[in-house]
């Protein structure tokens, strides 16, 4: 009976210097370390420079310096001194624009607006999903934490009926199993205990990882007394709100948009090119070289006829990405009154469970309590009165999950509406 209790003390001890973080602190820290939400946000810068280069195409045109210089062993002829020199140098640049593309270029405009608004839709739903990842794991550790103090109020019962149990077989009121099966269960007690404890290790561990501490981290308590508020939007409206800005839906409207204007872009290969361009170039012996110069302006129009299939086989390619694109689209939308309504109706269900469990918490306190005085007074038998313990410590542990079940049928339903629910104005 003494090392469990020392081990008890050891690890309460040991706890003692866990750090302590409030979930909006978990939440802040999580944001900036998340994989996912980091290549998201990547993604986003990505898709700006792209839009940017996209733009530049219609009015900037592609510019290349070069610069060279080369020795002959033995001399050779100079077109710029018209001798023979061994050191020829020679500047040129190059500048060119497309005047006409077929439309590519509108077509990469647009897959480029297409993109930014899928990367922006991607961030806000990384975001969100490590919210609700952060969520989870916060919750954890305080279940855990309850779950724990469940734990210790079933070891503390069980040491007290045991002591209970002793007094009666020894008085003669009892027989000698009821002790024999109270210290089994003080037994049981314990090791629940030790097992509990370890678990709220292993939460405080996985919270700590995710908000990027080497070791655990412990969650500050949230209110949990109340049961959650209704939502203050029906199942319609978040149907609604989902497929208008879900970040899912959002993401597959883009993807189908960038599909389109690629295929658009692989049709304006068939269409002539015309390119301008402005080439000039400086020759002498030393650098900078100034003795001769020549420029000149070209106006090149091309009509591609054949390339042995290869725009064919991207045409084709394309137009199979388009319609793979839109077959997602379309199946999204289908299954949003599905996946919204399971998760509103998740939330009501949780709320729901909460107040049934916490309806049980009472009931089964009181029946233990009876079943305690009934047993004190050999009214009763030991197994009623186990019975009716282990009935109490599962309504207890059922009402400690369906606490924060509520929480996270909530951040999940979050995701899907990409953004926060307040309870006081509904979703912002």
């Amino acid at each position: 009976m003494i090392l469990p209790l020392l081990a008890v003390l050891q690890v309460a001890s040991a706890q003692d210097s866990v750090p302590v973080v409030t979930l909006a602190d978990a939440l802040q820290r999580a944001a900036r370390l998340d994989p996912g939400y980091v290549a998201a946000a990547g993604q986003v810068n990505n898709a700006e420079w792209a839009r940017r280069a996209a733009l530049a195409l219609f009015i900037v045109p592609a510019v290349t310096l070069g610069a060279n210089q080369t020795h002959y062993w033995p001399k050779t002829f100079n077109l710029a001194t018209f001798d023979p020199r061994s050191t020829s140098v020679a500047a040129t640049i190059d500048a060119r624009i497309d005047l006409f593309t077929g439309g590519q270029k509108l077509a990469g405009l647009a897959a480029s607006g297409a993109a930014l608004e899928g990367a922006h839709a991607g961030e806000l739903q990384a975001r969100l999903t490590t919210a609700m990842n952060t969520e989870l794991d916060y919750y954890a550790v305080l279940t855990q934490q309850a779950l724990e103090r469940v734990a210790e109020d079933q070891l503390q019962r069980a040491q007290q009926q045991f002591a209970v149990a002793v007094a009666r077989v020894t008085s003669g009121a009892a027989v000698q199993t009821d002790s024999l099966q109270l210290a089994l269960e003080l037994t049981r007690a314990r090791v629940t205990l030790l097992q509990q404890q370890a678990s709220l290790r292993s939460a405080q561990l996985q919270l700590g990882r995710r908000i990027g501490l080497e070791g655990p981290a412990d969650a500050a308590p949230v209110p949990s007394d109340s049961a959650a508020p209704p939502l203050p939007f029906t199942a319609q409206d978040a149907f609604a709100r989902a497929l208008a800005q879900g970040p899912a839906w959002r993401i597959a409207r883009a993807n189908e948009r960038v599909a389109s204007a690629q295929l658009w872009e692989r049709r304006g290969a068939y269409l002539p090119r015309a390119t301008l361009a402005f080439t000039g170039g400086a020759f002498d012996t030393t650098f900078y070289p100034k003795l001769v110069r020549r420029s000149q302006l070209a106006l090149t129009v091309t009509l591609p006829l054949w390339d042995n299939g290869q725009r064919e086989i991207l045409l084709s390619q394309a137009r199979t990405t388009h319609e793979v694109a839109a077959a997602i689209r379309a199946d999204l939308e289908r299954a949003a009154r599905l996946d919204v309504t399971s998760a509103y109706d998740a939330y009501e269900t949780s709320r729901a469970t909460f107040a049934l469990e916490r309806d049980a918490v009472l009931v089964a306190r009181e029946n233990n309590r009876v079943q305690e005085t009934r047993y004190r007074a050999g009214a009763t038998t030991i197994l009623d009165l186990l019975d009716a313990q282990n009935r109490l410590v599962s309504a207890e542990a059922d009402l400690v999950l369906a606490v924060y079940n509520t929480r996270l049928s909530r951040a999940g339903l979050e995701v899907m509406l990409g953004e926060r629910i307040h309870f006081d104005q509904g979703p912002q």
